[in-house]
């Protein structure tokens, strides 16, 4: 599972000159299993399992992985069947990935490096033998074996609704002719697309701050059962209530048994997004106050203080700019369906592209600064208005930490303008008006 603030995560990769695969190393698939004549049933030589990885330490690790293992007892097979992959060294990858046609794919492979490469990596390894009837066994087995083909394997990634996960989901509930959707598709949980994100994101700042400001409104709707399983850890927890009918109709547990095949000497994966809120509050609050103190210091007549807190305005307003022109350009011109209706364009506006210009040229030039004036308290009321907006169901998106850092520093940068500019009209010497 692959799922981050969408420029950190090239940043990170792409300067890896080889072929990677998100979730495996990729070997050449073992043909077709065959069932041999005397078998009792076809499909009764087949055993099949959900194999959970836990999470990692990369970016893309974040959020675990899985995959369906099949052990063919009569070809003395072990295979791995995983819709994890994908190659930073394909063509227009940066492309794709920013507007949101990542190209991911399906591949067989050999159970013993699939799980050297996790235990390699420090990442726990549970496997759940799934109590299928041998004709399911065999109905999953031709399903999979199908979606390896070239022709079949790839597909347009999605962090939430089509990933690995859901993948693998999707086959499995094909194996049980919808069983496992009816059991899950109606139950509803207390977390959402974004607290799940916020949740693996724990620790690295930059990255839920990124996810936190990209993601929309639609991420914070509440998420059935069924929904959840686009992350694999949840859907090990998941399938274990679960029931389907056997070949007679009656209801036995979609978990046969479980076993860790391998157990990580990392923590396990936190079951709660963490509470950064005060520490954004902080930020905000500090980063503000410190502005303030620069203008009030400026209209001493101290220079360093005045090109600080000209420096810092600016700053910011190209930072706010920046990140507003590309939540836009995500909501309208890219197939990220999360990262629309996005409130967080009232507090970083694109709009403060142009402050970056105002803001040096009003105060040190005195040039544009009924045009400052203007624009910048535009930009502060309309912050401080998704602030108030708040409370109105229709625009509710938990967004709590970018509005308590963003508010702040909307304020101070008209502040600064507001002051400075009057002070250096008022400050000048009488000849300078001749």
């Amino acid at each position: 599972m692959k799922a981050r603030a969408l420029i950190s995560l090239l940043a990170l990769s792409l300067s890896l000159g080889t072929t990677l695969y998100a979730q495996g190393v990729a070997q050449n698939p073992p043909s077709s299993a065959v069932v041999t004549p005397g078998a009792a049933e076809p499909g009764s030589n087949l055993t099949v399992y959900l194999l959970t990885f836990g999470w990692g330490d990369v970016v893309w690790e974040r959020f675990g992985h899985n995959a369906i293992w099949i052990k063919d007892h009569t070809r003395g097979t072990d295979v791995t069947y995983n819709w994890g992959m994908f190659d930073f060294n394909q063509p227009h990858f940066l492309r794709r990935f920013l507007t949101g046609d990542t190209r991911y794919w399906m591949e067989a492979i050999d159970f013993a490096p699939m799980v050297r490469f996790y235990k390699e990596r420090d990442r726990s390894i549970l496997a759940q033998e799934l109590n299928l009837t041998p004709a399911q066994r065999l109905k999953l087995q031709q399903f999979v074996q199908n979606n390896a083909l070239p022709e079949n394997k790839f597909y347009r990634y999605d962090y939430y609704r089509d990933n690995c996960s859901t993948r693998l989901r999707d086959a499995l509930d094909h194996a049980v002719s919808g069983q496992l959707q009816l059991a899950t598709v109606t139950r509803v949980t207390s977390g959402t697309y974004r607290s799940h994100t916020q949740r693996l994101m724990t620790g690295d700042i930059p990255l839920y701050t990124g996810v936190t400001l990209a993601l929309g409104h639609p991420a914070d709707k509440l998420i059935s059962v069924w929904d959840e399983m686009f992350l694999p850890v949840r859907m090990a927890n998941d399938v274990r209530s679960v029931s389907i009918p056997d070949s007679t109709g009656a209801r036995i547990p979609l978990v046969r048994s479980e076993m860790a095949i391998f157990t990580a000497g990392r923590s396990p994966e936190p079951a709660a997004p963490p509470n950064y809120f005060p520490w954004y509050v902080a930020a905000g609050i500090l980063l503000a106050g410190a502005v303030i103190a620069l203008v009030r210091s400026a209209e001493g007549g101290n220079r360093i203080a005045l090109f600080a807190a000209t420096a810092i305005a600016t700053l910011w307003s190209l930072i706010a700019g920046l990140a507003g022109t590309a939540l836009v350009f995500a909501w309208l011109f890219t197939k990220h369906y999360f990262m629309s209706r996005n409130e967080n364009l009232m507090h970083f506006d694109p709009l403060s592209l142009a402050l970056a210009i105002l803001v040096p040229l009003s105060v040190y030039g005195l040039r544009g600064v009924s045009k400052a004036l203007k624009l910048s308290g535009f930009v502060a009321a309309l912050s401080l208005f998704g602030f108030v907006l708040q409370g109105i169901p229709f625009f509710d998106q938990k967004n709590g930490e970018i509005i308590a850092l963003a508010l702040p520093l909307n304020l101070a940068v008209w502040w600064t303008v507001h002051r400075l500019t009057h002070y250096k009209r008022t400050s000048l010497p009488s000849s300078a008006a001749l």
